[in-house]
């Protein structure tokens, strides 16, 4: 298998780990809808989601126009609040909840209650006018003693009555103290937020989004940033513009209908005044008519009634203009948002073409610096190396106006780039070296592919010479055969800098190589040790000329002593003969082919002189 059991284990835990984690984020996520109301609770009789509404989406403004629409909002949506505060409360007051048997009994024990909290307050009042007029200790006491008695009665009765306008309200009986409550609560929370939005009214968050929403800015980051906000905003904005749609398309329709029953009633207002004024007229002429009286009382009910009526169909008047006022403002604000949405996704597209047009001038540099070099007659080794160089010189400077055009020119370039290369001095010590040593290795003393070299006791070719690494094809001592061992061997070019190597493909590629022979102890070796020293200078003698004349060169450059290149001839005695070395000079590329061509001269030499089987008995040949 590829894969081991607890790598199994590892991978399907991290697997439901992230499984687990987008499950919560789906469970977590925020209602698409402003200030949703949460389930499982009793809604509040006046809706006060337009003034939330509002407060949620002030906090996003960034600036003066924005605050200004904010501001706006917030005053529409609280007078809309207010009114209908008002309208519940009218509407509670003249239409309470229809009385069941519970209600009735809590009403009843209400009404107790208040009247045995009224005695006390009356009886302390008597007993403290009492205590004032009179002088005798005793009788103070007493005095003080039913003052104390009945304010404990009247703290229980207190609490009793309270207990009691509790359970009213819990069982939907009192409706008005219900909304009498809740308006409390929204007129402390109001006073909360205007507390802590002295001027603005748009909260913390809106001195510091300014910036990260405006057109203009310079880096693209900074402007998909301020784009995803602007989105943001954007959708939050359009639900408070489609709720107040709603809320005043609602508003519409009972205003309809309110409306239209107004109408009916106010159509027969006259008749209904008619009605009561002949009713209170036969009331006085025979002053028993109670038909009369009872008349009258039911057309000044229904005189109420349509003013009642008149004074709701003028507050949805008002609401659904503060609704309408509402929406006109959550619109400009849209507008204004979208547009300077539109502004900011103009300034991406124009970041996003000039991060295309330097890819497009980078990929243009490189196929002109690929061009140029075709044509020149350079080394092929250097040209790639300096085409590398320039290739990479075009990418970097690409890359930095690419990296400037996402995140913007820094406000502190200078302490930037200071602490930042101090720190990558510290952190990439070996890669700065080794793209140092780079330098120094592409320079007139420095290696060539193909170059034989020996780094840190390796020896092989040079195969490649990176910015960061030097690759051999190792070949094994120069003192051994020099074949190839099939390895590579890579060293990053520091060397160049904290140590040494030795490069054997000088100019000429020169290399001192030995002739090892044995001459009998029989045989005179004075003849052959001439013989064969002419013979090695006659075959050697272009190649000692030729180094000669470069390590000439190379020492008056460095002002060295001149070297003799001429071949050499040293003697060994042994006990079966004397062994002669002959030392000569040679290219290291033709040493195993000048070794050979000597051989076969010497043994043509000894054949001549001594005879084929002398020759071939003695002659010996160490590689």
């Amino acid at each position: 298998m590829w894969m081991k059991a607890h790598q199994w284990v590892v991978t399907l835990g991290l697997l439901a780990l992230v499984i687990a984690a987008a499950v919560g984020l789906i469970l977590t996520r925020q209602s698409a809808q402003l200030g949703s109301a949460p389930t499982g609770r009793r809604p509040p009789i006046v809706d006060e989601q337009p003034l939330k509404t509002a407060r949620s989406v002030a906090a996003l403004a960034s600036d003066w126009d924005e605050q200004r629409y904010s501001r706006q909002a917030l005053k529409l949506a609280d007078h809309s609040v207010d009114v209908a505060f008002s309208y519940e409360m009218r509407q509670a007051t003249e239409h309470p909840a229809p009385a069941t048997p519970e209600s009735k009994k809590l009403f009843a024990k209400a009404d107790q209650a208040q009247a045995a909290v009224t005695a006390n307050h009356a009886r302390i009042d008597q007993l403290q006018k009492q205590l004032t007029s009179v002088k005798d200790e005793h009788t103070r006491d007493m005095l003080q003693q039913q003052i104390d008695l009945t304010k404990a009665q009247l703290e229980l009765d207190q609490d009793e009555l309270e207990d009691v306008k509790g359970d009213l309200v819990r069982s939907g009986a009192d409706r008005l103290s219900r909304i009498q409550r809740q308006f409390n609560r929204h007129e402390a929370t109001q006073k909360e937020y205007e507390t802590n939005n002295p001027q603005t009214g748009t909260g913390v968050a809106a001195s510091g989004t300014n910036n990260n929403t405006q057109a203009g800015s310079t880096s693209a980051l900074a402007q998909f940033s301020a784009w995803n906000t602007l989105r943001g905003k954007s959708v939050q904005l359009q639900r408070a513009l489609d709720e107040a749609k709603r809320a005043a398309a609602k508003l519409r329709d009972s205003h309809q209908g309110l409306e239209s029953q107004v109408a009916m009633e106010v159509s027969n207002k006259e008749a209904i005044a008619e009605q009561a004024k002949s009713g209170i007229a036969a009331t006085s002429s025979d002053g028993s008519g109670s038909s009369s009286s009872s008349s009258t009382a039911r057309a000044i009910t229904s005189l109420h009634q349509i003013s009642i009526d008149q004074k709701d169909l003028s507050d949805l008047d008002k609401r659904i203009q503060d609704q309408d006022d509402l929406t006109t403002a959550y619109s400009s604000w849209v507008d204004l948002v979208k547009t300077r949405q539109s502004a900011v996704l103009h300034d991406m597209l124009q970041s996003a073409m000039l991060i295309l047009l330097v890819v497009f001038a980078v990929y243009l540099g490189n196929r002109l610096v690929d061009h140029f070099f075709v044509g020149l007659a350079v080394e092929r080794t250097r040209l790639h190396t300096l085409r590398g160089v320039i290739r990479f010189a075009v990418q970097g400077l690409g890359l930095s106006v690419i990296l400037i055009i996402l995140f913007g020119m820094p406000n502190q370039l200078s302490t930037i780039i200071g602490l930042a290369g101090a720190g990558l001095t510290v952190a990439c010590k070996d890669f700065i070296m080794g793209f140092i040593g780079w330098f120094l290795l592409m320079g007139r003393n420095g290696l060539r592919v193909g170059d034989w070299v020996e780094i840190d006791g390796v020896v092989g070719e040079v195969a490649e010479i990176g910015l960061l690494r030097t690759v051999l094809l190792e070949t094994g001592n120069w003192t051994d055969s020099g074949h190839p061992t099939g390895r590579k061997v890579a060293f990053v070019n520091s060397f160049a800098i904290e140590g040494h190597f030795f490069n054997f493909s000088t100019t000429g590629q020169w290399l001192w190589d030995e002739l090892e022979i044995l001459v009998p102890a029989s045989q005179n070796p004075y003849p052959v040790i001439d013989a064969i020293q002419k013979m090695v200078t006659e075959q050697t003698k272009d190649n000692v000329a030729a180094a000669e004349q470069e390590w000439q060169k190379a020492a008056s450059r460095y002002r060295a002593q001149p070297v003799s290149a001429a071949p050499a001839v040293s003697l060994r005695p042994t006990s079966s003969g004397i062994e002669v070395h002959v030392r000569y000079i040679t290219r290291a590329g033709e040493r195993h082919a000048t070794k050979t061509r000597l051989y076969q001269s010497l043994v043509e030499l000894l054949h001549a002189r001594q005879g084929e089987p002398a020759a071939a008995a003695t002659a010996k040949a160490a590689r």
